[in-house]
C-alpha cells in the first residue's frame, strides 16, 4: 500500500499546481481585459468630448469595431465548421476501418459532426449578419 505513496503525491501536487496555474491565468486575463476596455472606453470618451470632428471620429471607430468583431465571429464559425466537417470524414474513415467486412452501417457515425459542420457553414455564409 505504501509503495504508491510516491506516485499519489506526485499526481496530487501535479493536478493541484495545474488548477492553480489556470486559476491565476483566467484571473489575470480577465483583469487584462478590464484594463484594457477601460482604457479604450476612456480614450473614446476624451475623443467625442473633444470639438469638431472628435466624436464623429469616436462613433466611427466603434462602429468599425462591431464590424471587424462581426467578421471575427463569422470566420470562426466558418474555421468551426471545417474542422468539425473533417473530423466526420476522419471518424468514418476510422468506422469503416475497423469495423468487420459485412457491417458497413456504423461509420454512418461519422455524419453527425460532419452534418454538425455543414450547418455551421450554411449559418456562417447564408445566415449570419453581414455588418
Amino acid at each position: 500500500m505504501f509503495h504508491y505513496f510516491p506516485l499519489f503525491a506526485f499526481l496530487s501536487v501535479c493536478a493541484l499546481s495545474l488548477f492553480s496555474f489556470v486559476a491565476v491565468a483566467a484571473w489575470a486575463d480577465a483583469r487584462r481585459k478590464e484594463r484594457e476596455a477601460y482604457y479604450k472606453s476612456e480614450t473614446l470618451k476624451k475623443i467625442a468630448e473633444s470639438p469638431g470632428a472628435g466624436a464623429t471620429a469616436a462613433v466611427e471607430f466603434i462602429r468599425d469595431e462591431e464590424r471587424r468583431a462581426a467578421l471575427q465571429l463569422r470566420e470562426g464559425q466558418r474555421l468551426g465548421g471545417l474542422v468539425t466537417i473533417a473530423v466526420g470524414i476522419a471518424l468514418m474513415v476510422l468506422l469503416l476501418a475497423v469495423t468487420d467486412k459485412g457491417d458497413k452501417g456504423v461509420f454512418v457515425v461519422g455524419l453527425i459532426p460532419l452534418l454538425i459542420g455543414v450547418a455551421l457553414l450554411i449559418h456562417s455564409y447564408l445566415l449570419a449578419s453581414k455588418e
